[in-house]
């Protein structure tokens, strides 16, 4: 009883969640119109109506008289990303005939913002769908965003302080509507710069909305095949890289310069771990570039620069053939991806926060094993001493979240092995897992629509995974097998 209790609150919720998407993702129908693609009408109009009959119909079951417990609104959360890859699927089978897996790995791909894509031709796609694309990840990136910003009041320690003053205790966005309409303002306002900075380098206002929808985001799609390279615009490339850096960076910052008008940059610590990462990163690919496949040091750096950048974003633009660099320069870049960018942003992989937690924690447990029983070693976060329990449970909480990713990256690496095409190494094979877990999409090859099913489910179920950040996921499925405690 308590089972259909939890799961009619967790479809409630869900339907709830469905009736607001549903008109948001009316938007590509306006592109049918002004391209006149009359025969994407229906498979577009699909979408907004399925979640639209969907929402109304769950939102009619009965809710547990407690409310929402923390562990339905994400058993909610990780079903609607799903549900979201299904139903977005739907104008590609329509609309270019793609198979249902395929459809559903596009839609994941798009929810999620990653730059892996099972389209054969996308330079003969309709302009519907191709935008479709674009916007999936422009939503996704906001929705993401919002997910952690809803669950700041009830989680980690970090996480409750995602939108808070340094020097204030009390919270600036106590309501998570108030925080929505901010992010919104944000969100858009970084759009429209975006596209401003994008059209500066000539391209059109079509080629420049797309691009900018996918670089804010941290998605990665494009329009053409040839991705990035196609354009052979070095200007592209290096505006491009301010552009993904500022949706890898905790939006925070931009909550603070909107409501109190100052900028403080490298006050955050995020902030100074992703750009000291980004810089010493850059200079081992240009090292490994130079020494390794004899590029020239000018095309190095930019190669270096802009791979990095996208890496540590999770971005998934695309300058060079990896199968072209050397095994421990793909390792490398592997382990920017599978660090990724800002809690609070809209980047994947497992955030930097978890990086300089884990740093200060193992600092901690060191320090306390040079010093008597009874001396009491301080931990400290962004200047406050946190009590021990708190400091153990949330240092617990955190390595759980990177101990698990490793795992399922390598539980996933070895079922792609299973059946993975001959051509590719180990290496290639194990960096696209990480790529897909941190939502990332550089490709060396492996990803393309004549791979074998079950290794696209694998890719699909590991984006899944990796974009809500593991927990989401293993309490459904938990949910699921044992039922609510």
């Amino acid at each position: 009883m308590r089972r259909l209790e939890h799961l009619s609150t967790t479809l409630a919720d869900l339907g709830d969640i469905f009736t607001f998407i549903a008109p948001v993702t009316c938007l590509p129908l306006l592109v049918c119109i002004i391209f006149s693609e009359w025969e994407m009408l229906l498979p577009m109009a699909t979408v907004p109506a399925v979640f639209l009959v969907a929402g109304l119909f769950f939102r009619q079951l009965p809710r547990s008289a407690k409310g929402s417990r923390l562990s339905m609104a994400m058993c909610s959360v990780a079903l609607f990303w799903f549900a979201c890859a299904v139903v977005s699927g739907i104008p590609f089978m329509l609309g270019l005939h793609m198979s249902f897996t395929d459809a559903v790995f596009e839609g994941m791909a798009g929810w999620t913002g990653t730059a892996f894509s099972m389209i054969r031709s996308v330079d003969t796609a309709p302009y519907t769908l191709l935008f479709w694309r674009s916007y999936m990840q422009w939503i996704g990136g906001i929705g993401i965003i919002a997910f952690t910003v809803a669950l700041a009041s009830s989680t980690g320690l970090f996480r409750s302080r995602i939108f808070r003053d340094e020097s204030r205790d009390e919270s600036l966005m106590p309501a998570v509507a108030a925080a929505g309409r901010s992010l919104w303002k944000i969100y858009a306002v970084l759009t429209f710069c975006a596209i401003g900075l994008i059209l500066f380098t000539g391209l059109s206002l079509w080629e420049s909305v797309n691009l900018a929808l996918s670089a804010i985001s941290t998605g990665g799609f494009t329009l053409h095949a040839g991705g990035i390279l196609f354009y052979d615009s070095v200007v592209l490339q290096l505006l491009l890289i301010p552009i993904m850096i500022a949706g890898a960076l905790p939006f925070k910052l931009y909550f603070l310069i909107l409501e109190h008008r100052r900028l403080s940059l490298f006050g955050d610590e995020q902030v100074r771990i992703f750009f000291l990462l980004l810089l010493a990163g850059t200079a081992v690919l240009v090292y490994d570039l130079v020494l390794f496949s004899d590029t020239g040091l000018p095309a190095a750096v930019l190669q270096g620069l802009f791979m990095a950048a996208s890496a540590l974003t999770t971005t998934g633009f695309q300058t060079v053939n990896l199968q072209t660099w050397a095994g421990v320069t793909i390792l490398f870049l592997a382990m920017l991806t599978f660090i990724g960018g800002a809690a609070g942003s809209t980047a994947g992989g497992i955030k930097l926060d978890r990086i300089a937690f884990g740093v200060r924690a193992l600092l901690w447990w060191f320090r306390r094993f040079f010093v008597s029983g009874k001396v009491l070693v301080p931990f400290r976060v962004e200047g406050r001493v946190i009590p021990r329990d708190t400091a153990e449970l949330e240092t617990a909480k955190n390595m759980l979240v990177i101990l698990l990713s490793v795992i399922i990256i390598f539980v996933a690496s070895l079922a792609v092995l299973q059946y993975h095409l001959t051509t590719f190494s180990l290496t290639e094979i194990v960096f696209q897992v990480v790529s897909a877990f941190s939502t990332c999409g550089i490709n060396t090859g492996y990803i393309m629509p004549d791979m074998p099913v079950i290794s696209k489910w694998i890719f699909i179920l590991v984006m899944w995974i990796g974009r809500l950040e593991v927990i989401p996921v293993i309490i459904l499925f938990l949910s699921l097998v044992r039922g609510p405690e």
